[in-house]
């Protein structure tokens, strides 16, 4: 596709970044769409198959990996993989210990969990735009976007988990009243202005999945456009501007998953927090 041609570059990025969607379609009942426009009308309940796909597939792998590390560890040399986890869950547990003060044994797991899955499925951005849309393409699928955290979808999905967890917590170590108090009385310590204080807290609390979701998707998905306008560029340029990118959006991707986990970690610990 030349990049001089407006209509085939818009279509060359429309295509990009369509996910392959299956869903109920007003007029032809359950299929995959073949259009952004078959999509929306899909509505709610559309599945975007290829956001679903590889975050399982990463996930799958986090579990893989680790569980192999797990059955190689040794006590004398290392290898390169036990390094690997060793490192990531050192990290990890210095986090959680600087950041979370409270005591709950699912917090580092969790955190963990986040983290690995995160950057795993970050780390798909790095495969160059073209190359498995193409493959899928010859295998007869039309749509194939594998950056999970591209979809917002799959970023909100994340949020919304934390929140639970987040709303569970508070509720479980504050008791009903407890939070209440908090929400009421928080930042001013006066009856008077309790509306005032419920507007605030409640608003804070709402927009936290949203942040986090937020956050995450869109610093993946302007990243995600970035490399899909470097390919329509000529050869030369590709070569000049993709390589540089490319390392430069390695940090990027390990630093976004450092950032959803540790405002996780953050956000549950007060939540655990007795006021």
């Amino acid at each position: 596709m030349a990049a001089g041609n407006e209509v085939t570059a818009a279509s060359y990025i429309q295509h990009h970044l369509q996910n392959l969607t299956f869903g109920r379609h007003p007029e032809n009942g359950w299929s995959i769409a073949h259009s952004a426009e078959e999509a929306r009308e899909m509505g709610f309940w559309a599945i975007h198959l290829d956001t679903m796909g590889w975050s399982i597939a990463m996930g799958l792998l986090f579990i893989w990996l680790f569980r192999k590390a797990g059955k190689i560890a040794t006590t004398g040399v290392p290898g390169g993989l036990q390094n690997a986890v060793e490192m990531v869950i050192e990290f990890i547990e210095s986090l959680v210990r600087s950041a979370f003060h409270g005591r709950n044994p699912i917090i580092a797991p969790l955190a963990l969990t986040l983290f690995v899955w995160i950057l795993l499925m970050n780390t798909l951005k790095i495969i160059p735009v073209d190359y498995l849309p193409e493959l899928f393409a010859r295998l007869g699928v039309e749509y194939m976007k594998i950056v999970p955290t591209t979809d917002v979808n799959a970023t909100l999905g994340m949020a919304l988990g934390v929140f639970i967890l987040i709303l569970y917590y508070s509720f479980k170590v504050k008791g009903v009243g407890g939070f209440a108090r908090e929400l009421s009385l928080t930042p001013f310590n006066v009856w008077l202005l309790v509306p005032f204080n419920l507007v605030l807290e409640i608003v804070g609390l709402v927009v936290k999945p949203f942040s986090l979701a937020m956050r995450l998707f869109g610093n993946m998905f302007a990243g995600e456009v970035i490399f899909i306008l470097i390919a329509l560029l000529p050869f030369w340029a590709i070569w000049l501007l993709d390589v540089p990118w490319a390392i430069f959006h390695i940090l990027v991707i390990t630093l976004q998953a450092f950032i959803f986990t540790m405002l996780t970690v953050v956000y549950l610990s007060a939540a655990h927090e007795h006021h």
